[in-house]
C-alpha cells in the first residue's frame, strides 16, 4: 500500500517581501557608524489633564523601575483617606510597565475611577563621532516615542472624558485602546509619504507621528 509523503509548506509562502532600503535609510546607517550614543534628553511634555491638585502623587515610570518598589509606596499612599487621586506615567518601553502598575492598583482598590490618555513625546539622543580627529560635528536624533498618563481616583471623574473607565473595568480597555492607537499609527504612516525620519539640519519629525531626524550641533 503506497504511503503519501506529509506535505510542507514553503517557508517562502510566508515570509514577508524583501524591501530594499531606501537612499535616506543607507546614508543615515553609513553616517551613524561613525558615531556612539552618549547622552538621552527627554523633552518636558505637559500632561494631558486639566485641574490636577498641585500636590498630586505622580509615579514616574522607568524601564528600570521595579514594580514592587512603585507599588508599595503607590498604595500606602492612596490607603490614606487624604489621598484621592494619584497619576501614572511612562514613555517608551515603560509603558506597558506603567500598565501593570495600573492594574495592580485597581485590584487592590477596587472603587477607583479611571482616564487614560496616550500621546507621543520628544526626546533627543546626542551622538558624538567615535574619532574626534575625524572632523566629524556632533549630532542630535529626535526621536517621538509612545507615552501614556492614567489617573486613577478615588472620587467621580466625568464619564464623557475620553479615555474614562468605570470601577471594576479591566484588561478590555487596554485591548481596545491600544487598538484603536496602533490603527492611528497606521493612518498616519500612510498619509505620511515615504521615510520615517531625515538627515540634516534642523530636520523635524513629521506631524507628531513617529518618527526620527537628525541635526548636526
Amino acid at each position: 500500500m503506497a504511503t503519501r509523503s506529509p506535505t510542507h509548506r514553503s517557508s517562502s509562502a510566508s515570509a514577508r517581501p524583501f524591501r530594499p532600503p531606501s537612499c535616506r535609510e543607507r546614508t543615515l546607517r553609513r553616517r551613524m557608524e561613525n558615531y556612539k550614543k552618549t547622552k538621552i534628553v527627554e523633552k518636558p511634555c505637559p500632561l494631558p489633564f486639566t485641574d490636577l491638585p498641585s500636590d498630586i502623587i505622580e509615579m514616574k515610570v522607568k524601564d528600570g523601575s521595579k514594580i514592587r518598589n512603585l507599588m508599595s509606596y503607590a498604595i500606602s499612599k492612596m490607603e490614606l483617606d487624604s489621598v484621592r487621586q494619584i497619576l501614572f506615567t511612562g514613555s517608551g518601553k515603560a509603558v506597558s510597565k506603567t500598565i501593570t502598575c495600573v492594574e495592580i492598583m485597581k485590584r487592590r482598590l477596587k472603587e477607583l475611577h479611571q482616564i487614560t490618555k496616550v500621546l507621543f513625546k520628544q526626546i533627543e539622543e546626542i551622538w558624538e563621532p567615535i574619532v574626534p580627529e575625524a572632523g566629524l560635528d556632533a549630532l542630535t536624533v529626535k526621536r517621538n516615542i509612545p507615552a501614556i498618563c492614567v489617573l486613577l481616583s478615588k472620587d467621580a471623574l466625568d464619564p464623557q472624558e475620553p479615555g474614562y473607565q468605570a470601577p471594576g473595568s479591566f484588561d478590555t480597555f487596554w485591548i481596545e485602546t491600544l487598538k484603536a492607537d496602533s490603527q492611528g499609527q497606521v493612518k498616519r504612516k500612510q498619509g505620511g509619504g515615504r521615510g520615517a525620519g531625515s538627515v540634516g539640519k534642523h530636520a523635524r519629525p513629521a506631524g507628531g507621528a513617529p518618527g526620527e531626524s537628525c541635526a548636526e550641533s
